[in-house]
């Protein structure tokens, strides 16, 4: 529902499995739950929360003997520091943890925690691993077939584009239309608010501020709910801005 442009509804969804699955008792299903309510918390923006849920799945992970989920949860930790500026510390988990989720076999996800880890690297200016491991989430996302987040994986490889010091604005506007043109085959208007975002401030940067307008203001406009989430928040916040400057 998330991915989809219910943002409100994505998340009352997987909080109330997660309630259900307190409620049952079953460490294994909770652990599951948990996972996945923490993994649309960290999607949806809600950062604090996902860092509580990934603490807590980590710890019921320890006391339960379970490696694999206390490799999900460290992954989501990860993510948690990727997302709010502790590149260095999030380059630690995940070059331990991506390595170990391999080692037991499993795949799923991991095109969003490579992606992460390539944005992390960038941060720090090492852009040799950032292009190398967002090369290795475009590829897996190809031939693992996970294109749930495919549109955000390119929205990502764009950011990388703008971040490094010679910025390739080329790069990152082929990279935004990818996304884009993934988002709208997928009927994914969250994650094509995103890539729109991120085109539109490209765009206004190049002093495109009325095409920057015109390809974000339908986008948002299609939204009927979520309005408090961190998405439709910055997206109103960059079209009054753009607004004000016309």
């Amino acid at each position: 529902m998330w991915a989809l442009g219910y943002p409100e509804a994505g998340l009352a969804g997987t909080e109330e499995a997660l309630s259900e699955a307190r409620e049952a008792g079953l460490a294994g299903a909770l652990m599951q739950a948990m996972s996945l309510t923490c993994l649309t918390q960290l999607i949806s923006g809600n950062y604090a929360i996902a860092q509580a849920q990934s603490d807590e799945l980590i710890g019921l992970a320890e006391e339960k003997g379970s490696a694999f989920w206390k490799i999900a949860g460290m992954h989501r930790r990860a993510a948690v520091l990727a997302l709010t500026g502790k590149a260095s510390d999030a380059v630690g988990i995940f070059t331990a943890a991506i390595p170990a989720w391999r080692s037991k076999g499993s795949r799923i996800f991991l095109p969003v925690w490579l992606s992460l880890l390539a944005r992390a690297y960038g941060e720090l200016g090492q852009f040799d691993d950032a292009w190398s491991y967002i090369g290795e989430a475009i590829s897996v996302v190809e031939t693992r077939k996970e294109t749930w987040c495919e549109a955000d994986v390119y929205r990502i490889a764009g950011e990388i584009a703008l971040m490094s010091p010679e910025p390739d604005a080329a790069k990152a506007e082929a990279c935004f239309e990818r996304a884009l043109a993934v988002a709208r085959a997928q009927q994914a208007k969250s994650w094509e608010l995103r890539a729109a975002m991120s085109m539109a401030r490209l765009w206004r940067d190049q002093g495109k501020q009325d095409q920057a307008r015109d390809l974000l203001a339908p986008v948002y406009g299609w939204f009927t709910e979520g309005f408090d989430t961190p998405d439709l928040k910055q997206a109103k916040a960059l079209l009054d801005e753009m607004a004000v400057g016309r």
